[in-house]
Protein backbone atom coordinates (compact mmCIF):
# COMPACT_ATOMS: atom_id res chain seq x y z
CA UNK A 1 0.00 0.00 0.00
CA UNK A 2 3.36 2.63 -0.21
CA UNK A 3 1.85 5.31 -1.59
CA UNK A 4 -1.97 4.43 -2.36
CA UNK A 5 -4.67 5.14 0.10
CA UNK A 6 -7.08 2.42 1.11
CA UNK A 7 -10.36 2.21 -0.45
CA UNK A 8 -13.43 1.03 1.26
CA UNK A 9 -16.67 0.40 0.00
CA UNK A 10 -19.81 0.78 2.45
CA UNK A 11 -22.90 -0.56 2.09
CA UNK A 12 -25.73 1.50 4.18
CA UNK A 13 -23.53 4.87 4.40
CA UNK A 14 -26.30 6.94 5.30
CA UNK A 15 -27.72 5.17 8.59
CA UNK A 16 -25.99 5.55 11.73
CA UNK A 17 -23.02 2.95 11.78
CA UNK A 18 -22.31 3.92 8.43
CA UNK A 19 -21.86 7.73 8.92
CA UNK A 20 -19.61 7.27 11.76
CA UNK A 21 -17.81 5.09 10.10
CA UNK A 22 -17.26 6.68 6.73
CA UNK A 23 -16.20 9.64 9.10
CA UNK A 24 -13.60 7.47 11.22
CA UNK A 25 -11.93 5.98 7.58
CA UNK A 26 -11.64 9.35 6.04
CA UNK A 27 -9.55 10.34 9.11
CA UNK A 28 -7.38 7.67 8.50
CA UNK A 29 -6.71 8.87 5.22
CA UNK A 30 -9.31 6.17 3.59
CA UNK A 31 -10.69 6.68 0.31
CA UNK A 32 -14.50 6.13 1.05
CA UNK A 33 -17.12 5.06 -1.51
CA UNK A 34 -20.57 4.55 -0.20
CA UNK A 35 -23.44 2.89 -1.59
CA UNK A 36 -27.18 4.87 -1.15
CA UNK A 37 -30.18 4.06 -3.31
CA UNK A 38 -32.10 6.53 -5.66
CA UNK A 39 -34.67 8.45 -4.16
CA UNK A 40 -36.61 11.44 -5.26
CA UNK A 41 -35.10 13.12 -1.55
CA UNK A 42 -32.05 13.17 -0.24
CA UNK A 43 -31.41 10.88 2.71
CA UNK A 44 -27.37 12.29 3.65
CA UNK A 45 -28.07 14.26 6.49
CA UNK A 46 -25.65 11.89 8.68
CA UNK A 47 -23.14 12.46 6.07
CA UNK A 48 -23.51 16.21 4.95
CA UNK A 49 -20.76 17.39 7.59
CA UNK A 50 -17.84 15.36 6.16
CA UNK A 51 -17.75 17.74 3.18
CA UNK A 52 -16.98 20.82 5.25
CA UNK A 53 -14.94 19.74 8.19
CA UNK A 54 -11.20 20.09 7.77
CA UNK A 55 -10.41 17.79 10.19
CA UNK A 56 -11.79 14.91 7.24
CA UNK A 57 -9.71 16.17 4.33
CA UNK A 58 -7.20 12.87 5.04
CA UNK A 59 -9.30 10.96 2.75
CA UNK A 60 -12.43 11.52 0.77
CA UNK A 61 -15.79 10.56 -0.02
CA UNK A 62 -17.73 9.87 -2.77
CA UNK A 63 -21.57 8.37 -3.27
CA UNK A 64 -22.65 5.63 -6.08
CA UNK A 65 -26.08 4.90 -6.97
CA UNK A 66 -27.00 1.34 -6.36
CA UNK A 67 -28.75 -1.47 -4.13
CA UNK A 68 -27.86 -4.68 -2.15
CA UNK A 69 -30.55 -6.27 -3.92
CA UNK A 70 -29.25 -6.01 -7.64
CA UNK A 71 -26.05 -8.05 -7.71
CA UNK A 72 -25.15 -6.89 -11.23
CA UNK A 73 -24.57 -3.07 -9.73
CA UNK A 74 -22.65 -4.53 -6.96
CA UNK A 75 -20.18 -6.09 -9.45
CA UNK A 76 -19.84 -2.66 -11.57
CA UNK A 77 -19.54 -1.06 -8.70
CA UNK A 78 -16.53 -3.35 -7.43
CA UNK A 79 -14.83 -3.25 -10.69
CA UNK A 80 -15.07 0.62 -10.96
CA UNK A 81 -14.08 1.26 -7.52
CA UNK A 82 -11.32 -1.06 -6.50
CA UNK A 83 -11.97 -1.60 -3.28
CA UNK A 84 -9.35 -2.84 -0.18
CA UNK A 85 -12.09 -3.67 1.76
CA UNK A 86 -15.68 -4.07 2.16
CA UNK A 87 -18.39 -3.31 5.15
CA UNK A 88 -22.24 -4.32 4.54
CA UNK A 89 -23.83 -2.47 6.84
CA UNK A 90 -27.17 -2.08 4.73
CA UNK A 91 -30.02 -4.21 6.11
CA UNK A 92 -33.65 -3.33 6.14
CA UNK A 93 -32.47 -3.04 9.69
CA UNK A 94 -36.14 -2.62 12.26
CA UNK A 95 -36.73 -5.38 14.08
CA UNK A 96 -40.18 -4.58 14.68
CA UNK A 97 -41.08 -3.43 10.59
CA UNK A 98 -39.69 -6.61 9.62
CA UNK A 99 -42.93 -8.70 10.49
CA UNK A 100 -44.24 -6.01 8.56
CA UNK A 101 -42.15 -7.09 5.53
CA UNK A 102 -40.38 -10.02 5.95
CA UNK A 103 -39.86 -10.53 2.66
CA UNK A 104 -38.16 -7.36 2.10
CA UNK A 105 -35.99 -8.05 5.20
CA UNK A 106 -35.02 -11.59 3.67
CA UNK A 107 -34.37 -10.12 0.41
CA UNK A 108 -31.76 -7.07 1.24
CA UNK A 109 -30.04 -8.72 4.70
CA UNK A 110 -29.86 -12.11 3.72
CA UNK A 111 -29.53 -12.43 -0.48
CA UNK A 112 -27.98 -8.78 0.01
CA UNK A 113 -25.35 -10.35 2.09
CA UNK A 114 -24.78 -13.49 -0.44
CA UNK A 115 -24.61 -11.04 -3.87
CA UNK A 116 -22.28 -8.87 -2.09
CA UNK A 117 -20.20 -11.89 -1.01
CA UNK A 118 -20.56 -13.28 -4.38
CA UNK A 119 -19.38 -9.73 -5.83
CA UNK A 120 -16.30 -9.54 -3.69
CA UNK A 121 -15.64 -13.53 -4.28
CA UNK A 122 -15.66 -12.64 -8.50
CA UNK A 123 -13.35 -9.47 -7.92
CA UNK A 124 -10.92 -10.54 -5.88
CA UNK A 125 -10.44 -13.58 -7.99
CA UNK A 126 -10.13 -11.79 -11.32
CA UNK A 127 -8.19 -8.79 -10.17
CA UNK A 128 -6.09 -10.37 -7.45
CA UNK A 129 -6.83 -7.35 -4.85
CA UNK A 130 -6.71 -8.72 -1.07
CA UNK A 131 -10.09 -7.76 -0.64
CA UNK A 132 -11.23 -8.01 3.07
CA UNK A 133 -14.84 -8.41 3.92
CA UNK A 134 -16.88 -7.14 6.81
CA UNK A 135 -20.49 -8.44 7.58
CA UNK A 136 -22.73 -6.61 10.45
CA UNK A 137 -24.11 -9.41 12.12
CA UNK A 138 -26.66 -8.83 15.25
CA UNK A 139 -27.24 -9.73 19.08
CA UNK A 140 -30.54 -10.32 17.72
CA UNK A 141 -29.57 -13.54 16.35
CA UNK A 142 -29.40 -14.56 19.30
CA UNK A 143 -32.91 -14.07 20.05
CA UNK A 144 -34.53 -16.60 22.84
CA UNK A 145 -31.13 -17.01 24.73
CA UNK A 146 -29.87 -20.08 25.58
CA UNK A 147 -26.95 -19.19 27.69
CA UNK A 148 -26.05 -15.70 29.62
CA UNK A 149 -24.12 -13.74 28.49
CA UNK A 150 -24.09 -14.26 24.73
CA UNK A 151 -20.65 -15.12 23.34
CA UNK A 152 -19.36 -16.17 19.60
CA UNK A 153 -19.79 -19.55 20.19
CA UNK A 154 -23.53 -19.42 21.58
CA UNK A 155 -26.43 -20.96 19.26
CA UNK A 156 -28.55 -18.72 17.61
CA UNK A 157 -32.30 -18.63 18.01
CA UNK A 158 -33.65 -15.79 15.76
CA UNK A 159 -36.75 -14.34 16.91
CA UNK A 160 -38.18 -12.42 13.82
CA UNK A 161 -37.78 -12.44 10.24
CA UNK A 162 -34.90 -9.50 10.45
CA UNK A 163 -32.98 -12.14 13.09
CA UNK A 164 -33.72 -14.70 10.52
CA UNK A 165 -32.18 -12.71 7.74
CA UNK A 166 -29.14 -11.82 9.90
CA UNK A 167 -28.69 -15.37 10.83
CA UNK A 168 -28.57 -16.37 7.32
CA UNK A 169 -25.72 -13.61 6.06
CA UNK A 170 -23.76 -14.32 9.06
CA UNK A 171 -23.43 -18.10 8.54
CA UNK A 172 -22.80 -17.39 4.77
CA UNK A 173 -19.75 -14.97 5.64
CA UNK A 174 -18.07 -17.64 7.42
CA UNK A 175 -19.15 -20.08 4.43
CA UNK A 176 -17.47 -17.92 2.21
CA UNK A 177 -14.69 -17.83 4.15
CA UNK A 178 -14.23 -21.56 4.76
CA UNK A 179 -14.83 -22.66 1.22
CA UNK A 180 -12.97 -19.88 -1.17
CA UNK A 181 -10.47 -18.54 1.55
CA UNK A 182 -11.96 -15.10 1.54
CA UNK A 183 -10.77 -12.57 4.60
CA UNK A 184 -14.43 -12.26 5.56
CA UNK A 185 -15.62 -11.02 9.30
CA UNK A 186 -18.64 -11.06 11.31
CA UNK A 187 -18.98 -8.46 13.95
CA UNK A 188 -21.79 -9.91 16.30
CA UNK A 189 -22.87 -6.24 17.35
CA UNK A 190 -25.59 -5.63 20.66
CA UNK A 191 -27.27 -2.64 20.52
CA UNK A 192 -25.00 0.61 19.50
CA UNK A 193 -26.89 4.21 19.38
CA UNK A 194 -26.27 7.73 19.15
CA UNK A 195 -27.67 10.83 18.85
CA UNK A 196 -27.57 9.65 14.83
CA UNK A 197 -29.79 6.71 15.49
CA UNK A 198 -33.10 7.04 13.70
CA UNK A 199 -35.99 8.27 15.19
CA UNK A 200 -37.87 5.33 15.27
CA UNK A 201 -35.92 2.80 17.66
CA UNK A 202 -36.45 2.86 20.94
CA UNK A 203 -33.64 4.72 22.51
CA UNK A 204 -34.00 8.10 19.70
CA UNK A 205 -37.66 7.50 20.11
CA UNK A 206 -37.32 7.97 24.06
CA UNK A 207 -34.62 10.90 23.91
CA UNK A 208 -36.56 12.54 21.13
CA UNK A 209 -39.43 12.69 23.09
CA UNK A 210 -37.35 13.77 26.08
CA UNK A 211 -36.64 16.63 24.67
CA UNK A 212 -39.45 17.84 22.73
CA UNK A 213 -41.34 17.22 26.48
CA UNK A 214 -39.24 19.29 28.08
CA UNK A 215 -40.04 22.19 25.46
CA UNK A 216 -43.18 22.02 26.23
CA UNK A 217 -43.88 20.04 22.52
CA UNK A 218 -45.69 16.83 23.42
CA UNK A 219 -46.37 15.59 26.77
CA UNK A 220 -46.50 11.65 26.63
CA UNK A 221 -44.04 8.99 24.79
CA UNK A 222 -45.77 5.51 24.40
CA UNK A 223 -43.69 2.74 24.66
CA UNK A 224 -44.10 -1.49 24.37
CA UNK A 225 -42.10 -3.61 26.24
CA UNK A 226 -40.37 -1.86 28.91
CA UNK A 227 -39.04 -4.61 30.79
CA UNK A 228 -36.94 -6.30 27.49
CA UNK A 229 -33.34 -5.63 28.52
CA UNK A 230 -30.58 -5.42 25.97
CA UNK A 231 -26.86 -4.42 25.89
CA UNK A 232 -26.38 -0.61 25.01
CA UNK A 233 -23.32 0.75 23.74
CA UNK A 234 -22.08 4.25 21.42
CA UNK A 235 -21.98 3.21 17.81
CA UNK A 236 -19.21 5.75 17.81
CA UNK A 237 -17.04 3.07 19.83
CA UNK A 238 -18.27 0.34 17.42
CA UNK A 239 -17.25 1.12 14.10
CA UNK A 240 -13.96 1.42 15.36
CA UNK A 241 -13.95 -2.45 16.09
CA UNK A 242 -15.70 -2.67 12.45
CA UNK A 243 -12.21 -1.28 10.97
CA UNK A 244 -10.09 -3.20 13.52
CA UNK A 245 -11.34 -6.99 12.42
CA UNK A 246 -9.96 -6.26 8.76
CA UNK A 247 -6.67 -5.55 10.35
CA UNK A 248 -6.11 -8.33 11.32
CA UNK A 249 -3.87 -11.21 9.58
CA UNK A 250 -6.66 -14.42 9.57
CA UNK A 251 -10.37 -13.32 9.47
CA UNK A 252 -12.73 -14.36 12.71
CA UNK A 253 -15.86 -13.49 14.60
CA UNK A 254 -16.52 -11.07 17.57
CA UNK A 255 -19.33 -10.37 19.92
CA UNK A 256 -19.13 -6.55 20.48
CA UNK A 257 -20.78 -5.18 23.74
CA UNK A 258 -20.75 -3.64 26.63
CA UNK A 259 -21.08 -6.81 28.93
CA UNK A 260 -23.96 -5.01 30.98
CA UNK A 261 -27.47 -4.80 30.49
CA UNK A 262 -30.52 -2.43 31.59
CA UNK A 263 -34.31 -2.40 30.67
CA UNK A 264 -36.03 -0.56 28.52
CA UNK A 265 -37.63 1.01 31.96
CA UNK A 266 -34.00 1.83 33.16
CA UNK A 267 -32.73 3.44 29.98
CA UNK A 268 -35.59 5.81 29.79
CA UNK A 269 -35.08 6.27 32.97
CA UNK A 270 -32.32 7.99 32.73
CA UNK A 271 -33.07 9.88 30.13
CA UNK A 272 -35.85 11.77 31.83
CA UNK A 273 -33.76 12.39 34.60
CA UNK A 274 -31.19 13.76 32.63
CA UNK A 275 -33.46 16.33 31.62
CA UNK A 276 -35.25 16.76 35.31
CA UNK A 277 -38.51 15.14 34.31
CA UNK A 278 -40.31 12.66 36.28
CA UNK A 279 -40.47 9.37 34.28
CA UNK A 280 -43.59 8.00 35.57
CA UNK A 281 -45.23 11.22 34.30
CA UNK A 282 -45.16 11.11 30.70
CA UNK A 283 -44.27 7.50 29.75
CA UNK A 284 -47.47 5.07 29.04
CA UNK A 285 -47.37 1.89 27.87
CA UNK A 286 -48.84 0.90 24.50
CA UNK A 287 -49.53 -2.82 22.97
CA UNK A 288 -49.37 -1.91 19.52
CA UNK A 289 -45.47 -1.63 20.08
CA UNK A 290 -45.08 -5.27 21.20
CA UNK A 291 -43.45 -7.64 18.94
CA UNK A 292 -45.29 -11.07 17.87
CA UNK A 293 -42.36 -12.61 19.65
CA UNK A 294 -40.14 -10.58 21.70
CA UNK A 295 -36.22 -10.65 22.71
CA UNK A 296 -36.37 -10.52 26.34
CA UNK A 297 -32.68 -10.26 27.56
CA UNK A 298 -29.66 -9.81 25.85
CA UNK A 299 -26.11 -9.52 27.49
CA UNK A 300 -22.70 -9.85 25.29
CA UNK A 301 -19.38 -11.07 26.89
CA UNK A 302 -16.61 -8.80 24.85
CA UNK A 303 -13.83 -11.02 26.11
CA UNK A 304 -12.69 -12.25 22.68
CA UNK A 305 -12.00 -8.98 21.48
CA UNK A 306 -10.56 -7.86 24.45
CA UNK A 307 -8.29 -10.29 24.79
CA UNK A 308 -6.96 -10.78 21.00
CA UNK A 309 -7.44 -6.83 19.69
CA UNK A 310 -7.64 -4.60 22.63
CA UNK A 311 -10.56 -3.06 22.52
CA UNK A 312 -12.98 -1.54 24.79
CA UNK A 313 -16.30 0.54 25.27
CA UNK A 314 -15.23 3.60 25.99
CA UNK A 315 -19.29 5.21 26.52
CA UNK A 316 -21.76 4.30 29.60
CA UNK A 317 -24.64 3.59 29.21
CA UNK A 318 -25.04 7.08 31.69
CA UNK A 319 -22.86 8.75 28.84
CA UNK A 320 -25.00 7.40 26.08
CA UNK A 321 -28.33 8.47 27.23
CA UNK A 322 -26.70 11.69 28.56
CA UNK A 323 -25.00 12.57 25.01
CA UNK A 324 -28.40 11.64 22.92
CA UNK A 325 -30.91 13.58 25.31
CA UNK A 326 -28.41 16.74 24.90
CA UNK A 327 -28.81 16.50 21.73
CA UNK A 328 -32.70 16.12 21.20
CA UNK A 329 -33.15 18.73 23.44
CA UNK A 330 -30.96 21.22 20.55
CA UNK A 331 -33.15 19.55 18.37
CA UNK A 332 -36.36 20.52 20.19
CA UNK A 333 -34.99 24.03 21.38
CA UNK A 334 -34.86 25.05 17.33
CA UNK A 335 -38.55 23.37 16.76
CA UNK A 336 -39.47 25.49 19.19
CA UNK A 337 -38.14 28.27 18.13
CA UNK A 338 -39.58 27.30 14.89
CA UNK A 339 -43.07 26.84 16.64
CA UNK A 340 -42.58 30.09 18.22
CA UNK A 341 -42.29 31.92 14.67
CA UNK A 342 -45.37 30.52 13.42
CA UNK A 343 -44.37 27.47 11.10
CA UNK A 344 -46.10 24.64 11.33
CA UNK A 345 -44.33 21.83 12.80
CA UNK A 346 -45.15 18.05 11.71
CA UNK A 347 -46.03 15.87 14.47
CA UNK A 348 -43.40 13.29 16.11
CA UNK A 349 -44.68 9.82 15.86
CA UNK A 350 -42.21 7.12 16.83
CA UNK A 351 -42.64 3.16 16.99
CA UNK A 352 -40.22 1.58 19.18
CA UNK A 353 -37.26 -1.53 18.00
Amino acid sequence: MMGESKRALITGITGQDGSYLAEFLIAKGYEVHGIIRRASTFNTERLDHMYLDPHLKGGSLRLHYGDLCDSNVLSKLLEEIKPHEVYNLGAQSHVRVSFDMPIYTAETVAMGALKLLEAVRDFKQRSGIDVRYYQASSSEQYGKVVETPQVETTPFYPRSPYACAKVMAHWATVNYRESYGLHASCGILFNHESPRRGETFVTRKITRAVGRIKMGLQDKVFLGNLDSKRDWGFAGDYVKMMWMMLQQDEADDYVIATNRTISVREFAELAFKHAGLDFAAHVEFDPRYLRPAEVDLLLGDPKKAKDKLGWVPETTVEELAAMMVDSDMELASREKTLKDAGHAMPEFVGHDQ
